[in-house]
């Protein structure tokens, strides 16, 4: 463990770096804080704090700059429980309050403002279709031979199926089969369809008309039973974290990763599994994106996890600012995803 003045001063280094991206001079350091130590004590400090791993020389400067070590220091020991201002606050608020749009829309959007509070690429991946509530479920006709079943999702989102019908099924048939798809499928979860289809097969098939029914719920049933890994993933920002870096193949290795879905959820869902909500440089075992640091946290809405946003940047990001924007912005979206 470190000492409280070694502390003080990689804190000092850290701070400077994130603002200025500039190599950190002991000079710096001792006239430009309260440290009450000279030049000369800052460099010994620094030295040992290059030893043990914190600080590294980059090329032939003068200053030093934090390591991956030495940032993890900083956000384990020295990161403060920061909150936004309030002109960001404001915009999140108002962000929210007039976020009315269907689901998709929803998390699209909250990247975009998650990349513009941060300046970082932003990653928003919300509740999926298979996990999400019946809220209402309803069929409406369309034509003699077609109906429209409609299925409406605690996630906000609408699954939408055309059937085609018996000509002879009257509108009085169809309503008592909007009342039996109700009771089958209301407030269960959307995965529970086979279940619900075992259900309506054990209604008694010699009974008239209820047997026409039991034919059109099965066919509805049958029509939202499917397969779906529609992953709602978002990443926004990506233009900014072209501007993060200097070098030019750390930036065409860090927008080649940001493309490929399934490499983004795999690290988020492997950062949730490991209880991380900051990896640092190689930390999140990615290594294209060995230069970024990944600030995460868990979306919930009714109690449940039901999604994660984050933010992507360079290991010199502003770690209490996006600590701070990452937590303000996931328990908005769960409240609204709630109020949905």
């Amino acid at each position: 463990m470190l000492d409280d003045r070694k502390t003080a001063i990689l804190r000092a280094v850290v701070e400077e770096y994130i603002a200025t991206a500039q190599p950190v001079g002991s000079a710096h350091i001792a006239s430009n804080r309260d440290l009450a130590v000279s030049s000369a004590t800052v460099r010994n400090d620094m030295a040992a704090l290059e030893r043990e791993g914190y600080l590294m020389h980059p090329h032939t400067s003068a200053g030093r700059i934090p390591t991956d070590k030495g940032y993890r220091f900083f956000v384990d020991n020295l990161v403060p429980n920061g909150a936004l201002g309030s002109i960001e606050q404001a915009k999140v608020g108002s962000f929210f309050e007039t976020a009315h749009f269907r689901l998709e829309e929803t998390l699209q959007r909250t990247s975009m403002l998650l990349a513009q509070l941060t300046n970082y690429a932003s990653v928003v991946i919300g509740p999926t279709a298979e996990i999400a509530v019946v809220r209402s479920v309803q069929l409406v006709r369309l034509s003699s031979h077609h109906v429209t079943a409609v299925a409406v999702l605690s996630n906000g989102a609408v699954e939408n199926e055309q059937i085609e019908i018996n000509g002879d099924i009257s509108d009085d048939e169809i309503l008592v089969a909007n009342e039996r798809l109700r009771e089958l499928m209301i407030a269960k979860p959307l995965r529970d369809i086979a279940a619900h289809r075992k259900t309506s097969r054990r209604s008694d098939p010699n009974l008239g008309a209820v047997d026409a029914i039991n034919v059109l719920c099965e066919k509805v049933l049958s029509a939202l039973d499917r397969g779906r890994n529609d992953e709602n993933f978002y990443v926004g920002g990506v233009a900014q974290m072209a501007e993060a870096f200097d070098a030019v193949e750390i930036v065409r290795n860090v927008l080649h990763t940001l493309e490929q879905q399934y490499v983004v959820v795999t690290l988020v869902r492997d950062m949730l599994n490991r209880g991380v909500s900051v990896a640092i440089g190689a930390e999140h075992g990615v290594e294209p994106l060995s230069a970024c640091s990944v600030v995460l946290a868990p979306v919930r809405a009714d109690g449940e996890t039901v999604g994660t946003v984050g933010v992507l940047g360079p290991t010199r990001m502003n770690y209490p600012q996006a600590l701070a924007t990452v937590d303000l912005v996931s328990d908005r979206l769960g409240r609204r995803l709630t109020e949905n």
